[in-house]
């Protein structure tokens, strides 16, 4: 009797990294501490715009252990500034953030200067010593009003347009005249501090006698900080090695190289000594680049029956200072979504990036996708308000039918598959959507205000299409899976031995993963927009395919049979009709390692490499509905459930997806309640501390009830698609359009970001004074 296959893919197996990170036996770069090692301390700016007439460092050189004193002047012609990804149809200013400035600082926190010390107290006490003379000048904070000034961030440019964009498809402007009503809508989306437990820093240390710099830095893959240092070092990158340790969270603020980081390889090449540079709160805060921050106008072209006819945008997206490798991604990733999980034919957007004297923005979990699903779904719900129409109705009558799939928007991307409309039912259904309707009629005869948001989104995931990972098996049958994506909190250890596992038809526990050293793993991309399972998993699964097609023929030769009646089930592999005839996959592993048994011509060993392409991004997709109650009294906003439906293709683990998505979840209505970078008006950063700038405690999180769907990607092996970023995606659209809604009765049709309890109670109580 043949036994039962193994299936590993699918199961809730718990990570299998937290053992060691609980028992604190997890390496984290501040930890790392090599011989003769020293530490930097950078000199940052307090003036969000002003002229350097000078810097002076003989006071700060007398402290004890303090060894230099660094400037922009020490490193000119020496290094490169940060690189700037190229990015097609777009006009992009060539401004990159320089290692330390020169001549002018543009943002505050902006590194100025650095001090080299025997020991971080020393330098940081050199840091107040180091005297700079300003000549401050009129910062720009506002993007609106940076548009029109003559105030420039960047002389050089003669304006403060950073980045240029547009694009349309169909016949926008013959949607707008068929339309029976335009409905128009004008939004901020504030900025957003990232504020990873823990923040960035790097140990940098140089081997003359092979000539290669190891940097050892907290960061989310080792491909992009080798790549973009080789650029800034002038260095080929075999010379560099990046090992990148424990993460303690990124979120999208590690996914490049920190010009501090550039900074302490260049110095440790420099002295000959090992350079530690790890930043506080405070410095995180101010100089880790933001998300979000965008300025939009929206009109929708809509039917009298409440069909979309179209779209048309103006987004202005708040860049800050300088250029980052993706800064001008993000902003371009929530334009060519503004049609999101509907049919609608003609779009058309402008875009602008503009330069403001803030630290420059980035990805941020979700990096654009959290922008266009609440302008998309914020409009969706003031059409169906302006038309009388429930929203529930108004999207069903609007979403892509599922036998569309694949579907092209008018802006051009192309939507692998989908199954909208099967993700509201689910997510009613969850909520108990009449039932809420009842409570909140009940409500409404009761002075109470409460409020139901639906938000659908469909996001871009797969970005840069490609990966690499290797596999090894070992004569004992143990397998070695190395992959180019890194993990910092998202279990890639555990959900690529389920991989491993399912396709070898082995106990995952025999599988060892190995990733963020350069110097061993393959060539490979790194982890970022919901990238790793869709991407490095399959092309984990490609390698794995090569190793089953080189064992299957070992286990042909040796049971004389032929390779296609070779079948793979728990652990064994056995000739189809006789399972009596068999060899365990250890057996098969140990015969591949002895030359003299294995078939004519065929080379030892047991190991593959494999890369994998995606044709193109795949694209989760789904719906939430978010229940709040909003106190009269005091303004405060208390969300009672939130219901989480999400389609990521096929979900390899579900215990890990659905921490994926409550985590998300939970920062989506951090941005919705609380969450806002505050500058003041000379650019000074007022929320620069856990104390200013809200986060939401454990105690606030509501109950999140959530549930995956599978509708299988037809572009990857594993027919995955990427949930890493949904809750923050969907959280913010849904609370925006759930707290309208309780806000209805009182006339009010729109609120911007965040929903604190001050600005809810002042506009509530507005009419009253």
């Amino acid at each position: 009797m043949e036994r039962e296959r193994l299936s590993w893919i699918g199961k809730p197996l718990k990570r299998r990294e937290d053992p060691r990170l609980l028992q604190g036996q997890g390496k984290f770069v501040d930890d790392i501490v090599l011989p003769g090692m020293v530490h930097m301390v950078v000199v940052r700016s307090p003036f969000a715009h002003a002229r350097i007439g000078g810097i002076r460092g003989d006071t700060a050189l007398q402290v004890p252990g303090v060894l230099g004193v660094i400037t922009g002047k020490d490193l000119a012609g020496r290094v490169h500034p940060m690189p700037i990804n190229p990015m097609e149809n777009a006009r992009i200013a060539p401004v990159p953030h320089p290692l330390l400035a020169i001549g002018k600082v543009r943002y505050m926190g902006e590194p100025v200067a650095a001090i080299l010390a025997e020991t971080k107290a020393a330098a940081e006490d050199a840091v107040y010593l180091v005297e700079v003379a300003y000549d401050p000048l009129p910062a720009l904070v506002d993007p609106i009003e940076a548009l029109s000034s003559q105030t420039f961030v960047h002389d050089e440019l003669g304006e403060n347009v950073l980045l240029q964009w547009s694009r349309e498809g169909g016949d926008v402007e013959g949607a707008f005249r068929k339309a029976d009503h335009v409905v128009k809508g004008r939004f901020h989306i504030p900025r957003l501090i990232a504020a990873p437990l823990e923040p960035r820093g790097a140990v940098a240390a140089y081997d003359p006698g092979t000539d290669t710099i190891t940097v050892w830095c907290s960061a989310q893959d080792p491909h992009r900080p080798r790549a973009q240092l080789s650029r800034i070092l002038g260095r080929p990158e075999d010379r560099i090695r990046i090992i990148i340790p424990e993460v303690g969270g990124a979120f999208g603020s590690k996914g490049h190289l920190a010009p501090e980081v550039a900074l302490a390889a260049f110095l440790a090449m420099h002295i000959r000594r090992p350079v530690k540079w790890v930043e506080d709160r405070r410095e995180n805060f101010q100089a880790a680049y933001q998300g979000r921050g965008m300025e939009a106008e929206v009109e929708m072209a809509v039917t009298r029956d409440g069909r979309f006819l179209g779209v048309r945008a103006r987004l202005i997206a708040d860049l800050g200072a300088y250029l980052y490798p993706a800064t001008a991604l993000v902003p371009v990733t929530t334009a060519m979504l503004l049609t999101g999980t509907y049919d609608i034919p003609n779009a058309a957007v402008e875009l602008i990036g503009v330069a403001t004297n803030k630290v420059p923005t980035g990805p941020y979990r979700g990096a654009g996708r959290p922008e266009a699903a609440y302008l998309v779904e914020r409009m969706v719900d003031l059409a169906a308000d302006e038309l009388g129409i429930d929203p529930v109705e108004i999207r069903r009558r609007n979403f892509i039918p599922s036998d569309r799939f694949p579907y092209t928007t008018p802006l051009g991307f192309v939507y692998d598959s989908g199954n909208y409309e099967q993700a509201l039912d689910r997510a009613l259904e969850l909520a108990e959507y009449p039932r809420w309707r009842e409570e909140q009629a009940k409500a409404r005869d009761q002075g109470r205000l409460l409020g139901i948001g639906i938000a659908a989104y469909v996001e871009r995931a797969g970005s840069q299409l490609w990966e690499g990972a290797s596999v090894r098996v070992e004569p004992n049958g143990r397998v070695l899976v190395r992959t180019g994506s890194s993990p910092h909190g998202q279990g890639h250890e555990t959900i690529f031995s389920q991989i491993a596992a399912e396709a070898l038809q082995i106990d995952p526990g025999t599988v060892v993963v190995e990733h963020g050293d350069s110097a061993i793993v393959p060539r490979g991309v790194g982890t970022f927009g919901s990238r790793s399972t869709t991407v490095g998993g399959s092309a984990v699964w490609v390698a794995l395919e090569k190793i089953k097609a080189k064992a299957t023929k070992i286990a042909a030769y040796l049971l004389e049979a032929s390779e296609e009646d070779i079948s793979w089930e728990n652990g064994r592999l056995f000739v189809r009709g006789s399972p009596d005839r068999a060899l365990t996959f250890a057996q098969v592993a140990a015969t591949a390692y002895q030359p003299g048994r294995l078939p004519p011509g065929m080379e030892m060993g047991l190991e593959a490499a494999g890369v994998f392409c995606l044709p193109g991004p795949v694209f989760p997709f789904g719906v939430y509905v978010a229940i709040v109650e909003i106190e009269r009294e005091t303004g405060e906003v208390r969300v009672l459930k939130v219901v989480a439906v999400d389609d990521a293709g096929r979900i390899v683990n579900p215990m890990l997806a659905e921490g994926q998505v409550i985590g998300a979840t939970v920062q989506g209505l951090g941005q919705a309640l609380l969450e806002e970078a505050v500058y003041d008006e000379s650019g000074q950063l007022l929320t620069g501390s856990f104390a200013d700038y809200g986060v939401l405690h454990a105690t606030q999180v509501p109950e999140v009830v959530t549930d995956l769907l599978e509708t299988p990607s037809p572009l990857n092996p594993l027919g995955a698609k990427g949930i890493g970023e949904a809750g923050s995606i969907a959280t913010p659209a849904a609370v925006a359009n759930a707290v309208m809604d309780a806000l209805a009765p009182l006339g009010i049709r729109h609120l911007d970001f965040p929903f604190t309890p001050e600005r809810l109670w002042r506009l509530i109580h507005a009419g009253s004074r």
